[in-house]
């Protein structure tokens, strides 16, 4: 069964919401302080507070969880340029400063963008729903940075090329490859593709 049929699963109640978050924070701090090697499970659920049995029911791997912390983060980065958008005339340095600002809140937390990004490069298919639910947030982040109500197959395909190009940017620098001068230009330059992207003349 793929990832999209399967059935959604049942909405959190209050209570099991709050225990999520208590494990996403633990897995977050102990991944800040010492990169992919520092989240065990075990230490993830006394952090939460929370049995090792159920801190399995909700994340049923390290890769699970580790991805499950990628999208909490890019969530809560969504949520912050809803409510401050980026400035700018072009489409394309909406979209680059956008991706620098979220490099720069990686760029923050070295060992957390680490363990996330390593997480998200070993992921296989038991870990889709949460791959597939990173790449949704990455690709509305940039499509709110837009600013396109009608993305035409041809943008939408930029902003594919965008997406990649952004990971393939955090990987490099994290392996020390690339120098953040070089992540801004490549960026930079893969944004320039939604202005060279025709417009939807129908919309």
């Amino acid at each position: 069964m793929t990832a999209d049929a399967r059935p959604a699963a049942p909405a959190l109640t209050e209570r099991q919401e709050a225990r999520r978050r208590r494990i996403l924070h633990a897995c977050a701090q102990l991944a800040g302080r010492g990169g992919f090697e520092a989240v065990q499970m075990r230490e993830v659920a006394e952090a939460a507070g929370v049995a090792l049995g159920t801190l399995y029911r909700y994340f049923p791997s390290k890769i699970h969880l580790l991805v499950a912390t990628m999208q909490d983060q890019l969530q809560q980065l969504h949520t912050t340029l809803r409510d401050h958008p980026p400035a700018g005339d072009d489409a394309a340095g909406r979209v680059a400063g956008t991706l620098m600002r979220a490099f720069r809140a990686l760029q923050r937390e070295p060992h957390l963008a680490e363990a996330m990004v390593r997480a998200l490069t070993f992921a296989d298919r038991g870990v889709s729903a949460e791959v597939d639910a990173v790449s949704r947030l990455t690709t509305a982040i940039i499509l709110d940075a837009t600013g396109l109500e009608h993305p035409t197959p041809e943008q939408l395909s930029a902003v594919r090329v965008i997406e990649h190009t952004w990971h393939s940017a955090l990987i490099t620098w994290l392996s020390g490859r690339a120098s953040i001068a070089r992540v801004k230009t490549d960026i930079e330059t893969a944004c320039r593709l939604i202005d060279l992207t025709p417009a939807d003349r129908s919309a």
